[in-house]
């Protein structure tokens, strides 16, 4: 039953109480007779309405062997008609549709994460032939057609630009927060936002093939094959119902009175499970909210707190996601300065995110800031095979340590030794001129916060799962203490692993870029940092505001709290009722009285399970 139909049903339930009531004590109608059935008519037809598909949904589940704590609702509404107590029966028409709609607060379908990968897109591209333009579906991009990307539009194809300069932000699809500077020669990917300059490319692909459509076909799959999570209540439930039937029916039968059944049925009705269990997963998502933890799927305060296994992306979750320049080891025949301008001259163009930081670093010299880089040409960045370019005069080419010592030659004497984390070397005019190394600088928490998930949360697994370089991914992972550290990981490749290992093991993954979103879904609880995409934030069941793992500790204590009182109100509220059903199976316990104690039960169990959203001195303990 879908979540409009439950918060329909409970809507007329609350207008069928209220009408109830007031006819009942706010009126005075003449006969007896007459009074009743009117006061009893807006019950009535809250129970053909609402309570009618409710037990019929129930139904379909008692055949299919499914016994959660609604069925016992069910049994409960049917009882409470057959007593002629509409208004009980009401009330649990109420507590069973409103406690689903509670529950299912935030959730979002499937449709609505592809929905904003597909919002991402444009439905029609500028195709240019010679001087002319014409507006075309993006289906019938063909490779090789010259494309107009107009600013701030999206690019609809990976494309490479033929002409126009300018910048393209491409976070969300690398999870990297900066604008790539383009130049004729540059790649572009499809789903990147363009600047504030028109740029004209060349499709690569056709749209069906770019990346952005790789990913939107990824994330169908791994939504397909999301972990299915059982409800809390339904846990409890599932011995609960069969408890409180086997002693209604043993009463009956023991007794030859039916009305001891149903006396037993009304004590059993599972108010502590659909109500008090619903009302402190409120409260979790409102203490949440006010630590900046939005929770869009109340499930994961059920999870979070009981995974085993933690896989975090790189850049920044564990990091700040701010790369710098930290060393320049430069040829005695070059001058530093020198070097630097013409790297940043033709760094300020390459799409990879550590370009930055090269470009920040020059800024920083009084020689060599943004107003006097070079003019560059023949710019080329083809896929693994580093950054080629002409800035002023001089071939210029940015690769790593690898792919220039698989040419040959005597490089390996020439370049200093190799130590961790990510490197690129500069030869200008085909000799080698530097090695530049770059950081992106751990989380002060983050050592700190990796140690205590064993001891504090029972995690016994933590990974890092990356698509940057190996040899930066253990880098980092020997900073904060991980010792399982994957890289060079693609989507698909993320996606991959995170599925297995949640077979295995519940998981969480943590991540911040649309890149992520796959293993994000696939995840028992998906984590997002921050807000660079709304496809991330749609995937995940979790999204920190203010990135912090200090917040993804809090987040972890607030399920853990949420759970020990919800058991208690539940488990507790069960106990009583449990105690109530006997008596009523001894005929001490009329169906009226019985309503009342249950009653008196639910209040109990639902104050208790108020106190999740009042905040604790300490949610944090790293």
């Amino acid at each position: 039953m879908n979540n409009r139909l439950q918060l329909g049903i409970a809507g007329l339930a609350i207008v069928a109480i209220t009408l109830h009531l007031w006819l009942r004590f706010g009126m005075t109608i003449d006969g007896d007779v007459a009074s009743v059935a009117i006061r009893d008519f807006p019950l009535l037809i809250a129970l053909v309405l609402g309570g009618v598909p409710l037990v019929w949904n129930l139904l379909v589940k008692l055949f299919r062997a499914e016994f959660g704590s609604d069925l016992l609702a069910g049994i409960s509404i049917v009882t409470g008609v057959l007593l002629g107590e509409y208004l009980a029966a009401t009330i649990v028409v109420l507590m069973l549709s409103g406690g689903e709609a509670l529950e299912s607060y935030a959730v979002r379908s499937a449709s609505s994460v592809l929905r904003a990968l597909a919002n991402r897109m444009p439905a029609i591209a500028i195709r240019q032939v010679g001087d002319t333009t014409e507006e075309i579906p993006l289906d019938e991009i063909a490779i090789g057609d010259t494309v107009l990307i107009l600013p701030h539009k999206v690019c609809p194809v990976d494309a490479t630009v033929v002409s126009g300069h300018g910048t393209m932000d491409e976070s969300y699809l690398t999870g990297e927060p900066y604008r790539m500077s383009k130049t004729p020669g540059s790649l572009v990917l499809s789903g990147a936002i363009n600047g504030d300059s028109a740029l004209v490319v060349r499709a690569d692909k056709r749209a069906v093939d770019s990346r952005y459509a790789k990913i939107m076909e990824v994330m169908e799959s791994s939504q397909q094959n999301r972990p299915k999570i059982r409800r809390l209540g339904d846990q409890l439930g599932a011995f609960y119902t069969p408890l409180a039937v086997l002693i209604g029916v043993a009463a009956w039968v023991a007794s030859g009175d039916p009305v001891r059944f149903l006396s037993v049925m009304v004590v059993a009705t599972p108010c502590p499970l659909l109500i008090a269990i619903p009302v402190a997963i409120l409260g979790a998502i409102s203490l949440s909210a006010r630590r900046s933890i939005i929770i869009r799927d109340p499930s994961v305060l059920e999870q979070v707190d009981r995974c085993k296994t933690m896989i975090f992306d790189k850049t920044g979750t564990l990091t700040y996601g701010r790369p710098k320049l930290v060393e320049q080891l430069v040829d005695p025949n070059q001058d530093a300065a020198r070097v630097l301008t013409l790297v940043a001259s033709l760094e300020r163009y390459s799409k990879h995110p550590l370009a930055e930081a090269i470009v920040s670093a020059a800024a920083q010299i009084e020689t060599s800031s943004s107003d006097t880089l070079l003019s560059v040409s023949e710019i080329s960045e083809p896929p693994g095979a580093g950054l080629r370019g002409i800035v002023d005069g001089h071939e210029m080419q940015i690769t790593s340590r690898k792919k220039l010592l698989a040419k040959g030659g005597d490089w390996a004497e020439r370049l200093p030794e190799q130590s961790g984390g990510l490197e690129c070397v500069i030869l200008i005019d085909g000799e080698y001129a530097a090695t530049y190394r770059l950081r992106d600088s751990p989380r002060s928490e983050g050592h700190s916060f990796v140690d205590h998930l064993d001891d504090r949360h029972g995690v016994n697994r933590v990974i890092l799962l990356s698509g940057d370089r190996t040899s930066e991914v253990k880098y980092l992972g020997e900073q904060v203490g991980i010792t399982e550290c994957l890289g060079d990981q693609s989507p698909e490749d993320k996606l991959r692993f995170v599925t297995e290992q949640t077979k295995a093991a519940k998981t969480v993954f943590v991540g911040d870029g649309i890149n992520d979103a796959p293993a994000l879904m696939a995840a028992t609880v998906g984590i997002a940092f921050g807000q660079n995409s709304d496809v991330t934030t749609e995937a995940a069941g979790v999204v920190i505001l203010d990135s912090s793992l200090a917040r993804v500790d809090e987040l972890m204590h607030i399920s853990r709290r949420m759970r020990r009182i919800a058991l208690q109100s539940a488990v507790g509220g069960m106990t009583l009722s449990v105690i109530g059903m006997l008596i009523a199976s001894a005929g001490y316990l009329p169906p009226v009285a019985g309503a009342i104690a249950q009653e008196a039960i639910d209040v109990v169990a639902v104050l208790n399970a108020l106190r999740v959203a009042w905040a604790p001195k300490s949610l944090t303990d790293f």
